[in-house]
C-alpha cells in the first residue's frame, strides 16, 4: 500500500508527505511543505489508498469512524480524515521518521543543544529529574525524549504509554503500551488514563507518557508526585510561557482547578524543555523552565538560561 509513496519514502530527506484529496501531494524535506508536480491521484484513489493504509495499521476508517491515527511498520505514523469531515477531499498525512534512534550526541552535532546544555539534560538524567518536553507538532518533542531515555541505566525499567506507538528508545528494558480505539459497537477502547494507572502495577523505574493530550494529566501528575522519579511527559505548546495555559487547560479537563494544578505541576515536574523547529527545517532546545507557583497561586515557567545554538 506504500507503493505509490515510495520514491518520497525513499528520500532520507523527506519527513513529513500530505495528500490533499485530489488537490495533490505535498512534500516536506525539512524547509516546509512543496507541491510534487508529478503526482496525479483521484479522490478515489486517495480514499483506498487510506483505508489500505489505517487497515495496515490494525485499524479501520470509515464513515462511521472518519478520523483514525495508526502506527506503521519501521515508526511510521499516519493520519486520515475521510470526507465531508475533510471538505476537500481525504486527507491523509504521513509523518517519517528520521531521526528516530539518535542518541543525544547525534541531536547535539546536528545543532539542537550545546555544550552548556547538553550538562543540563546529562545532570537531568542523573539525577532522575521528571520532565516535561513541549513543543508544536514535529518541532522534534519525542525525538529528545527518546534520546534522553536512551541515556538512562541500563538496569532501569521503562514504561512508556502513548496514543500511537512513536517513541523507539534505545534501552534493553522498554515495555511499550499504546492506546486502543473503540470497535465499530463503541466497546472496546482503551486509553491513556488507564494505560497509565495499568502501568503504575508494572513496577517502572521510569513512566513516560508520550503525549498528554487530555485527563491523563491527572494520572501522570499524581504518579509522580508519589515517589516515580524519572518520569517524563510532552505537550503541545508553542512557548515556554504558553506552557501553563496549555496544562491549565489540560487540567480543567481531569477537574482539577488551575491552582491545584500549579501545585500539582510544581511539585512534580523538576524540568520543562521547550523545543521549536527552525525555518530551515533544523530544531533546536529554544528553553530551559522551572515550574513553580506564582504569587496568585496559578502556574507559571521560572526561565533557566539557555545558550543554546
Amino acid at each position: 500500500m506504500l507503493v505509490p509513496l515510495a520514491p518520497y519514502l525513499e528520500d532520507g530527506g523527506v519527513t513529513d508527505l500530505f495528500i490533499n484529496g485530489s488537490a495533490g501531494l505535498f512534500v516536506d524535506r525539512g524547509s516546509g511543505a512543496k507541491a510534487a508536480p508529478e503526482w496525479r491521484a483521484t479522490e478515489d484513489d486517495v480514499r483506498d489508498l487510506a483505508v489500505a493504509l489505517i487497515g495496515a495499521g490494525g485499524r479501520h476508517i470509515d464513515d462511521a469512524s472518519p478520523c483514525v491515527d495508526v502506527r506503521l511498520e519501521g515508526g511510521i505514523r499516519v493520519h486520515a480524515v475521510l470526507p465531508p469531515i475533510a471538505a476537500g477531499g481525504t486527507a491523509i498525512s504521513i509523518r517519517v521518521p528520521r531521526l528516530s534512534d539518535a542518541g543525544l550526541g547525534d541531536l547535539q552535532t546536528n545543532g539542537m543543544f550545546d555544550d552548556a546544555v547538553r550538562e543540563v539534560l546529562d545532570d537531568a538524567i542523573a539525577r532522575r529529574s521528571n520532565l516535561l518536553v513541549s513543543g508544536a507538532a514535529g518541532a522534534g518533542k519525542t525525538t529528545l525524549l527518546a534520546a534522553m531515555l536512551g541515556e538512562a541505566p541500563r538496569h532501569e525499567r521503562i514504561v512508556t504509554i502513548e496514543d500511537v506507538a512513536e517513541l523507539r528508545i534505545d534501552h534493553p528494558h522498554h515495555v511499550r503500551l499504546e492506546a486502543r480505539q473503540p470497535n465499530l459497537e463503541g466497546a472496546g477502547g482503551v486509553g491513556l488514563a488507564r494505560l497509565v494507572r495499568e502501568a503504575l502495577r508494572m513496577r517502572p523505574d521510569r513512566l513516560v507518557v508520550g503525549e498528554c493530550r487530555g485527563e491523563e494529566v491527572r494520572e501522570l501528575l499524581s504518579a509522580l508526585n508519589t515517589g516515580h522519579d524519572g518520569g517524563a511527559g510532552t505537550v503541545h505548546a508553542n512557548g515556554l510561557g504558553d506552557v501553563p495555559a496549555r496544562l491549565e487547560a489540560l487540567g480543567s479537563l481531569a477537574g482539577l482547578d488551575d491552582f491545584a494544578l500549579a501545585r500539582q505541576v510544581a511539585s512534580a515536574i523538576d524540568l520543562v524543555l521547550h523545543v521549536e523547529r527552525r525555518p530551515d527545517g533544523s530544531r533546536r532546545i529554544a528553553g530551559i523552565g522551572t515550574p513553580v507557583v506564582d504569587e496568585r497561586g496559578r502556574l507559571a515557567i521560572e526561565e533557566r538560561p539557555c545558550d543554546g545554538p
